[in-house]
């Protein structure tokens, strides 16, 4: 489904990402950790054409879409869940998540049949369907990132990129946000999870790259990660 290769990235003269090259097959939930500030988000950016690669490329689908144009990647097929939210202040939970809808290819879900809708949005997240003409702007944080996952998954995507879904969240919020991540995935919609922490990844990924200084050190399966113990005390824990 996507591949990225060789992928180098800049913030001025500092240099983000060193050469990232990994792989999302089709349905499955690819986990992306690390500390803070090794190139995470980054990556996940440079994929949407957020942040402009300097070299390497990224194929989805058989389609070069390095450095394409943001709306132009997300017709293709993707959705995004950025760590900054980024949802529309001053218009309604409901005309947030309608502005999530977009003429795509078809996802795996969509041809099951299991499109995602308002009423579907809502029967995960039904504290969005009691705030659903409240201003998007007077939510609270947990709130905001419920209704920026629900927009996401709004343009029924093949591949959807998330990036921190739970931080800071009550766990309350966690729980719902980890369901409706797992539908999206028994849909047959395949995940790039961006995590710091290792207990929403490993509910939900069947494989893991842990990220530091802008590269990958460490690609595996979840029983691979929790064997190799210097690769956590290294990279992950605290």
């Amino acid at each position: 489904m996507m591949q990225a290769t060789e992928l180098h990235a800049y913030y001025e003269k500092s240099h983000i990402l060193q050469g990232m090259s990994f792989m999302v097959d089709d349905g499955e939930v690819v986990c992306l950790l690390g500390r803070n500030g090794v190139g995470k988000s980054t990556t996940l950016k440079s994929m949407m054409g957020l942040v402009k690669l300097a070299s390497g490329s990224v194929v989805f689908n058989g389609k070069d879409i390095s450095n394409l144009a943001t709306h132009s990647i997300a017709r293709l097929g993707f959705g995004y869940v950025p760590e900054e939210r980024r949802i529309f202040p001053t218009i309604s939970v409901k005309e947030n998540l309608l502005m999530g809808m977009k003429d795509a290819p078809p996802s795996v879900g969509v041809m099951n049949g299991n499109r995602w809708t308002l009423e579907r949005v809502y029967q995960f997240l039904p504290r969005l369907r009691e705030r659903a003409a409240q201003r998007a702007g007077t939510l609270s944080g947990g709130e905001q990132q419920m209704l920026c996952t629900g927009r996401a998954l709004m343009g029924n995507p093949s591949l959807l990129l998330v990036d921190e879904p739970t931080e800071g969240l009550a766990p309350a919020i966690v729980t719902q946000v980890e369901e409706i991540l797992s539908a999206a995935h028994r849909d047959g919609t395949a995940i790039l999870l961006v995590d710091q922490t290792m207990g929403l990844a490993l509910s939900l990924g069947s494989r893991f790259y842990v990220m530091s200084k802008g590269r990958i050190v460490f690609a595996g399966g979840a029983v691979d990660l929790m064997v190799d113990k210097e690769v956590r005390k290294r990279y992950l824990e605290l």
